[in-house]
């Protein structure tokens, strides 16, 4: 008898919170957290999309015009600015109104809090954006009557209109003392608006940024939650610098990645499958008619597998054995017999070198052989190949003995690698 057996890994998350009351102020109070979420799940319609989903709460522009941001995604981060002293015409870049962000990748580890693995995710902020409140109304620092107008002015050109080497978003919005900008940024240089006429105080009352991920690929991950985290400095001279003058309230913002991936390995056998029979090419009639003993006893049998994990597969034996299994002779008590099993697999399942998987031996546990799906399998066709060699036949079949030889042989394909 043959049976099947499958592991699949299941996690569950729990949260727990604990708060302490004191006097002193803790570092950590002074850095916004922003949690990034995303989960891989193996999708039987569309096998060859084998990435994360981001799963993060979208807000800020890029909720509003999701279209204008791709391919970013985007939040609204809690972190405000406010200047220390007045915007003066002509004023240097650092103490008029600039941004400079991180725009070109950086790395970050996130780590299997089950098992300790640990994969490599990348990000990149390419666009942010804000509203700035003025002291006073447009009109009454410039002298012009239309708001819009006024805007313009204040700055020479419209904060529609980003300077280079930022790029302006699609959309943007004004008030009598506040402008709603959204501007792209290719590259980690600064980005500055100088004012031509004085503003006494101006302020940004959020920061939206627009952020890209490059993930690791789930297939060669194990199944389970990976954390970790990603800091920038805000702050002059910091990753988000808006210079000496506009002065965040937080000193970083970091990026806690949570990753869930949910594998599927899943072993069918068809109806009747789970009994083998071993007989000789062309069956028995040589042997029973001419007494010409067959060479070898074998049968194929098929199953269909569905997996998108790394897995491997072992036997084990009703009757000792570790390269092959025992075959018990119900007659007399001998297992003079040896059933060696070896496994075919379908084209995009490779072994640890990169190989096609055919007609590899399986073995004890400690010699199991790990096996890479290159993408998602559902329902493909694989074969377990049964064999007695002709040296264990010739012991089995002797003229005018009826003997019936059996035993269990469990093939055992397993996600826990």
């Amino acid at each position: 008898m043959v049976s099947g057996m499958c592991k699949r890994n299941r996690f569950n998350q729990k949260k727990w919170w604990c708060g302490v009351c004191g006097g002193l102020l803790s570092s950590a109070a002074l850095a916004v957290t922003q949690e990034i979420r995303a989960v891989y799940i193996p999708d039987p319609a569309n096998p060859q999309t084998n990435t994360f989903i981001d799963q993060t709460p979208q807000s800020g522009y890029c909720r509003t015009y999701p279209s204008d941001c791709k391919p970013m995604s985007g939040v609204r981060l809690p972190l405000r600015f406010a200047s220390v002293q007045a915007i003066e015409p002509g004023a240097s870049e650092r103490n008029g109104a600039m941004f400079k962000m991180p725009a070109q990748w950086r790395s970050l580890v996130v780590t299997n809090v089950f098992t300790g693995e640990s994969a490599t995710v990348e990000m990149r902020i390419g666009g942010f954006g804000s509203q700035y409140v003025l002291s006073d109304p447009a009109t009454a620092l410039t002298g012009e009557t239309d708001d819009p107008q006024a805007h313009h002015k204040l700055w020479g050109t419209s904060w529609g209109v980003s300077p280079l080497p930022c790029r302006p978003g699609a959309m943007s919005s004004l008030g009598p003392d506040f402008f709603q900008f959204f501007w792209k940024a290719p590259v980690d240089d600064p980005c500055v608006k100088k004012a031509a006429f004085v503003i006494p105080w101006m302020s940004y009352g959020y920061l939206d940024v627009g952020y890209e991920l490059r993930m690791p690929d789930p297939l060669k991950m194990s199944a389970g939650l990976y954390t970790g985290q990603l800091t920038y400095g805000t702050g002059p001279g910091m990753d988000i610098d808006s210079g000496d003058n506009l002065l965040p309230d937080n000193s970083a913002v970091t990026f806690r990645f949570v990753l869930d991936v949910q594998h599927v390995l899943k072993v069918d056998i068809p109806p009747g499958g789970n009994k083998i029979a071993l007989v000789p090419q062309g069956g028995w009639q040589a042997w029973l008619q001419q007494g010409r003993k067959p060479e070898r006893l074998f049968r194929d049998q098929t199953f269909n597998i569905s997996s998108s994990s790394r897995f491997k597969m072992f036997l084990e034996c009703q009757y000792g054995g570790v390269q092959s299994c025992g075959l018990r002779d119900s007659e007399g008590g001998a297992t003079d017999a040896q059933v060696f099993v070896s496994v075919s697999l379908p084209d995009s399942i490779t072994d640890s070198a990169g190989q096609p998987v055919r007609r590899r031996s399986l073995t004890s546990n400690s010699n199991a052989p790990a096996f890479q799906p290159g993408r998602f399998l559902d329902r493909a066709a694989g074969t377990l190949h049964f064999e007695i060699p002709r040296d264990y036949v010739e012991q089995m079949l002797q003229p005018g003995q009826a003997r019936r030889y059996a035993g269990n042989v469990t093939v055992i394909w397993d996600s826990e690698v």
